[in-house]
């Protein structure tokens, strides 16, 4: 299904969509007539909702290359429960450019499951990306401009630690060596760029509570060492104030709308595979603020971005969820049960049989958090009965609440049985989460947690720069922090090519990068990258413009 313009699917203003939230007009900054930044200070209103909003998080089994369909599920069920006269509010992140052109594609969901304008929320949008991309770089600017002019801070060229950022797959700018030139044009040293999507940048502005928050986090932001060994910080380059002046609109969360009416916050896009994997604290609570009911999205699958959800975000935010959706797939269940992926169309129920197994970790994976699950089944239509039959089966053998959804094909109303079932699960076994290791744990013990109890791993081993980089970090009064741990999505271990749910395998650590400023550490396995390539066939090969129109934007 092409993606819908809004003059085909006959959008409102977005001031009405605004209404419907009892936001009004001071309250926001439109950018064009469908999308509207939504100012911070509604959040120091009362909220004038007399229930208190329920939280509900939607995540994923390990999914294959194009995704399972958990931003289409979240906004799906969104429609569902406004068809059911519910009040609701999605929280999404925005998405990269990196896929949009890469391989994946966008990131508003699909078929009459999507956020609109779709192209405009998939490009520019109102801008943040680009926000948080200028302001990264001017700090990159300012070390090197440091460096050039004397290094009063004592700076080892050698250990800087903040990269350049661009939002755009491009693998020959992981490694680069910059001052070439002669005298007049900076320090030659070896640098490097992630995508935007990595940057510690967009993990604070996605953590931060506010703008004394986002200062603080941005002052005490680690950007280099010292010859002795000692960090430099933001605040000593004193560049706190003109980041902060790039990031005024970029704080503020976006307002759009579901193709069916839905009002959506989308703010923030930090990648679960290499960051935090969630859309940002402001968002969230914009979100709740002013509905009853709040969906909001982590992954890849729960073991990164919903791990990272309740770990990270939901312990330093004070966030609680009332449910907790799974979304599978007859796919990915094949895949993991030993199809090669080329013929994931083709009827196979023994396949899916045997992928069960990984479905089965990711909800003995939730339950270490105190949740129970519900299974949402996002049913395509190569899908046959008797495969659809082989999950319900199991959920039902299980105990796990379980609901077919066809809301790719059907919008909300195929996903009427799965809101139904998730209210349910929301109002009668609600329990607190807790999270899987305490802060003041050592480090290895952090790690070793998320590893055995999320992936199912034997064990971790440190290669040795990552075991000199541990007892830095320990060395310097960083060993209380959580862990982010940057792994590939397409396995539960580190090892891409391992699916269904493997088991007696070590996790084995390659880095560990201090992000003192979003506040975890960042830990690197296997050959995972934070800058992303190009597919050999990209789809930007088959994006065009026609007229006024995008088209060919998946």
């Amino acid at each position: 299904m092409p993606r819908p313009t809004a003059k085909l699917c006959g959008m409102h203003p977005i001031s009405s969509i605004a209404e419907t939230l009892g936001l009004s007009s001071e309250h926001l900054h439109p950018h064009g007539a469908y999308a509207a930044k939504i100012d911070l200070d509604l959040l120091e209103e009362p909220r004038r909702r007399e229930a208190p909003s329920r939280l509900i998080l939607v995540s994923a089994i390990t999914p294959t290359m194009g995704g399972e369909g958990k931003t289409t599920t979240t906004i799906g069920l969104g429609d569902a429960l406004t068809k059911l006269g519910q009040s609701v509010c999605l929280a999404l992140r925005e998405p990269s450019l990196g896929p949009c052109f890469g391989m994946k594609g966008g990131g508003t969901g699909g078929g009459r499951a999507q956020l609109t304008p779709a192209d405009r929320i998939n490009l520019h949008f109102t801008g943040d990306f680009h926000a948080i991309t200028s302001a990264h770089n001017l700090l990159a600017a300012a070390i090197d401009n440091h460096l050039h002019f004397g290094n009063a801070l004592g700076i080892e060229s050698r250990r800087v630690v903040w990269p350049r950022v661009i939002d755009m797959n491009d693998r020959a700018l992981r490694q680069i060596v910059i001052g070439l030139g002669g005298k007049t044009h900076g320090v030659p040293r070896q640098a490097g760029f992630d995508i935007t999507a990595a940057s510690e940048l967009m993990a604070i502005l996605c953590l931060a509570d506010g703008w004394a928050d986002l200062r603080e986090r941005i002052d005490r932001t680690v950007v280099a060492f010292t010859t002795g060994g000692d960090p430099v910080t933001v605040q000593q380059l004193d560049v706190t104030g003109a980041m902060l002046a790039l990031l005024r609109d970029a704080l503020m969360p976006n307002l759009v709308r579901t193709l069916e009416g839905t009002p959506a916050v989308v703010h923030g896009g930090p990648f679960a595979n290499i960051a935090h994997g969630c859309n940002s604290v402001l968002a969230t609570r914009t979100a709740m603020h002013l509905a009853d009911w709040t969906i909001t999205e982590a992954g890849f699958g729960f073991d990164l971005g919903a791990e990272k959800f309740f770990d990270i975000k939901c312990r330093g935010a004070g966030l609680d969820t009332t449910a907790v959706v799974l979304v599978a797939s007859v796919r990915a269940l094949k895949l993991h049960g030993g199809n090669d992926g080329k013929n994931l169309d083709q009827p196979d129920p023994a396949a899916v049989e045997r992928g069960l197994s990984n479905l089965e970790k990711h909800i003995e994976s939730i339950a270490h958090f105190g949740e129970r699950p519900v299974v949402a089944l996002n049913r395509f239509p190569t899908d046959t009965d008797e495969e659809v039959a082989v999950v319900a089966r199991h959920c039902a053998s299980q105990g796990v609440p379980f609901a077919v959804a066809t809301h790719f094909s059907d919008g909300g109303a195929g996903a009427v049985d799965l809101a139904r079932v998730v209210v349910e699960q929301a109002e009668h076994h609600n329990t607190p989460f807790h999270p899987l290791y305490e802060l003041t744990s050592p480090i290895p013990d952090k790690i070793r947690a998320v590893a055995q109890t999320m992936y199912g791993a034997r064990d971790i081993a440190f290669t040795k720069s990552a075991e000199r980089k541990l007892k830095e970090l320990e060395r310097l009064g960083f060993a209380d922090l959580p862990i982010c741990i940057a792994k590939t999505q397409s396995s539960l271990s580190d090892d891409p090519k391992l699916h269904g749910r493997p088991r007696d395998f070590e996790v084995t650590v390659s880095d560990i990068q201090l992000n003192a400023g979003a506040g975890f550490l960042v830990v690197l396995t296997g050959d995972i990258l934070r800058m992303p390539g190009l597919p050999r066939v990209p789809q930007a090969n088959h994006i065009d413009l026609d007229g006024s129109e995008i088209v060919g934007l998946r």
